[in-house]
């Protein structure tokens, strides 16, 4: 045997045998079959079912309407109103919030409801692939009909402001700026998280009701209680880390300097809450019975 043969390298990984680096690519292999899988089903059911397409369109109907409504009825009469074209005209984030937690509870509380959680799970018995593919389908459906709300309002409020006072001459140049387009952005971002945070609670208390009780109180319960408390370092620190004050903070485009976050770091205090729960969602279903 020559030199240059007794040194050539192996064809496989130090230390592994080809049979075992064909079992991992196998097995990577079957990860990826089980995910698109489990990806094509989740899709079919929010496909076929009526109730996801009803609630998501509600969504874009109220955010619209809501942000609409609040255009008309706010006036700016001087250059020194204050007002926030963009709270304004994202005002119905305010109410379409709620609809998209309904959105994501029933996502995976209906399974558990109808006892389709078995079978699904006896179908796909990787739990956390079921449960993770699940939530990129709620994901890009939330993500979509968000967008749809949010530039439906965006072009009402283009529309109403200008003729109640939200002109250049008061200090508003454009509506359509580099700030205004973050706010929008900010507004989908936040609508997909609320979304997956209230995944993420389904997935850990297994009743709907009592999911859809637990996001709203998490919602609505620290800016309520902010305007409750005379202390106003406290009222700061709630806003700060409650999920709707933090979030909407990111449809700010005047008076950022005085908002208890910036609009990303306001974005990220959802993303942890929303990290947090599918967290939990993930850990409860990995280690319980269906």
């Amino acid at each position: 045997m020559s030199a240059t043969a007794r040194v050539t390298p192996p064809r496989y990984p130090l230390g592994q045998a080809p049979h075992a680096v064909g079992a991992s690519g196998r097995a990577a292999g079957q990860a990826l079959r089980a995910a698109a899988a489990a990806l094509r089903a989740e899709w079919t059911k929010f496909r076929t079912v009526a109730g996801p397409s009803w609630l998501l369109a509600g969504v874009v109907a109220l955010t619209v309407a809501v942000g609409a409504a609040a255009a008309r009825v706010t006036q700016c009469s001087s250059a020194s109103c204050g007002v926030d074209p963009a709270h304004v005209t994202f005002t119905g984030i305010y109410v379409g919030q709620a609809v998209v937690a309904v959105a994501g509870v029933l996502a995976i509380g209906n399974e558990y409801s109808t006892g389709m959680i078995k079978l699904s799970l006896t179908a796909m018995p990787r739990r956390l692939t079921w449960f993770f593919a699940k939530a990129a389908v709620l994901t890009v459906l939330v993500l979509f009909a968000a967008a749809m709300a949010v530039a439906g309002s965006a072009l009402a409020g283009r529309l109403i402001l200008p003729g109640h006072g939200f002109t250049p001459a008061h200090g508003y140049a454009t509506l359509t700026s580099a700030t205004d387009v973050r706010a929008a952005a900010g507004a989908v971002l936040y609508l997909a998280l609320i979304a997956l945070l209230s995944l993420g609670v389904a997935a850990a208390v297994r009743d709907s009701a009592a999911a859809i009780g637990l996001v709203l109180g998490v919602l609505y319960l620290f800016p309520l209680a902010a305007a409750m408390v005379s202390n106003p370092p406290l009222a700061r620190h709630l806003q700060q880390i409650g999920p709707l004050t933090a979030g909407l903070d990111a449809q700010a485009t005047i008076g950022l300097s005085n908002l208890p976050l910036t609009p990303w770091q306001g974005l990220g205090v959802v993303a942890l809450w929303t990290a947090g729960a599918v967290g939990l969602g993930a850990l409860v279903l990995k280690l319980r019975d269906a």
